[in-house]
């Protein structure tokens, strides 16, 4: 079908939107636009499997803005669920984005913020709403959403989706609109929780795979460095961003205090303006953080796995993990965060110990080995603390024990105990007490 596709004018798409494109920087369709736009145009039911910074957003949001062509009524006719606020206002940014030449109304509902300037958007008309699951089930109990008019449904980051326990809401959902519609379901991976979602959910899809689930994309370089320790990794990270190539960059941490302390400490060291992004920032800053890192105001957004999927951020040019990630998945969407819209990046992992196990877990999903670097020489490596070691050595008992069931685990191996002989003298004073 995309045979003989080259620009996208090719797709017949109107000339507002094709203006729109034009302005956005968009120069040729990727693959899984070659694939997905021509199928739902033609009204088919698509499963999308393709990894993050392919385009899909644009993938899906390119023909509905074709079929809706112009605004009308008041009640939504496209229903867009991704996973996560920054991803709803992602989507509403590129929707906006693409189709800025229309009087399409698009508008964005998530929770985490008051609810009534989303309720008066939405009394103002609306013809594409992008809604996470939780406010859009909110706002349809208090009678603000009407249903009937929906007849496109985009289910994006689906398997995001299930890991984050959303299937409960999504079903509500498909029992709250229209049966007879169109539906897109967009995954980075395809493990069983979203191949039964896909059944419930489409009907005769045309299944449409642009790469091998959980790959790397082929624009971004990655390899790892063996760092002993925290001490350690300050240094290293210090160390490189003395280096101007690192323009800009996002540091991906598994915990909120880690993310504080990373902060804390570039704040200190490194010039060029940091940021912190986690779930305990209020939504406000979350959102202002990513906004000011997006335009270069700042230099680092140092983040958790919030922002590890969804945002099209342009010109990162490196991501650092500040160990490997626990959900091994995310290693995929972590490093796509640079290597994006056909430029290169480079992904660095700083790996102790324990995160060399998870990264042999990883390579196994990723199907490639990550090759290691050699430790700059000017960095001094620190003494590991106690608590540090105890702690790691806790992390490979726990990964161990996870792997295999029959591991009785380092912490509690039973040692022989020694055996006491007993004295000569002591059996001397026995002796003399049974006399």
């Amino acid at each position: 079908m995309s045979k003989n596709i080259e620009s996208f004018s090719d797709f017949k798409l109107n000339r507002q939107i094709l203006n729109a494109v034009e302005d956005a920087g968009f120069e040729s369709p990727t693959p899984v636009q070659l694939k997905v736009v021509p199928l739902a145009l033609a009204g088919h039911d698509v499963l999308g499997i393709a990894q993050t910074g392919t385009g899909k957003t644009a993938a899906y949001l390119l023909p509905i803005i074709m079929k809706l062509k112009y605004a009308q009524g008041d009640a939504p006719r496209t229903l867009i669920v991704p996973p996560t606020r920054e991803l709803v206002l992602q989507v509403e940014r590129q929707a906006m984005e693409l189709a800025k030449y229309t009087d399409l109304r698009i508008a964005a509902i998530y929770g985490g913020v008051g609810a009534k300037d989303q309720l008066e958007t939405l009394q103002n008309g609306v013809d594409i709403l992008v809604a996470t699951p939780g406010r859009f089930i909110d706002l349809y109990r208090k009678g603000a959403l009407h249903t009937k008019t929906i007849n496109t449904l985009v289910l994006d980051e689906a398997d995001k989706m299930m890991d984050m326990g959303f299937m409960p809401q999504i079903r509500q959902i498909l029992e709250k609109i229209p049966s007879k519609r169109q539906n897109l379901l967009f995954s980075a991976t395809f493990p069983a929780k979203v191949e039964k979602l896909s059944e419930e959910f489409l009907t005769f899809p045309e299944r449409v795979e642009i790469t091998p689930q959980a790959t790397r994309a082929s624009t971004v370089s990655h390899y790892y460095y063996k760092v002993p320790n925290l001490q350690t990794r300050a240094r290293l990270l210090q160390y490189l961003l003395k280096d101007e190539s690192f323009e800009k960059v996002m540091i991906f941490v598994r915990t909120k205090d880690l993310a504080n302390q990373v902060f804390n400490f570039i704040e200190r060291k490194i010039e060029g303006g940091v940021r912190v992004v986690h779930s305990n920032k209020a939504q406000r800053s979350r959102i202002n953080a990513i906004r000011d890192f997006e335009a270069g105001e700042i230099r680092v957004l140092v983040t958790t796995d919030v922002t590890a999927r969804g945002h099209d951020i342009k010109g990162v040019s490196h991501v650092i993990n500040y160990g490997a990630p626990l959900v091994y998945e995310d290693y995929v969407h972590r490093i796509g965060r640079t290597g994006r819209a056909f430029q290169s990046g480079e992904a660095i992992t700083f790996a102790d110990e324990a995160d060399l196990l998870h990264l042999m877990q990883i390579e196994k999903i990723i199907r490639e080995k990550i090759p290691e670097k050699p430790m700059p020489g000017v960095i001094e490596i620190a003494e590991t603390p106690f608590n540090e070691k105890q702690q790691i050595a806790r992390e490979i008992d726990h990964f161990k024990r996870k792997e295999g069931p029959d591991y009785k685990g380092a912490f509690h191996e039973k040692k022989p105990r020694p055996i006491k002989k007993s004295s000569k003298s002591g059996v001397k004073k026995h002796k003399r007490r049974r006399k």
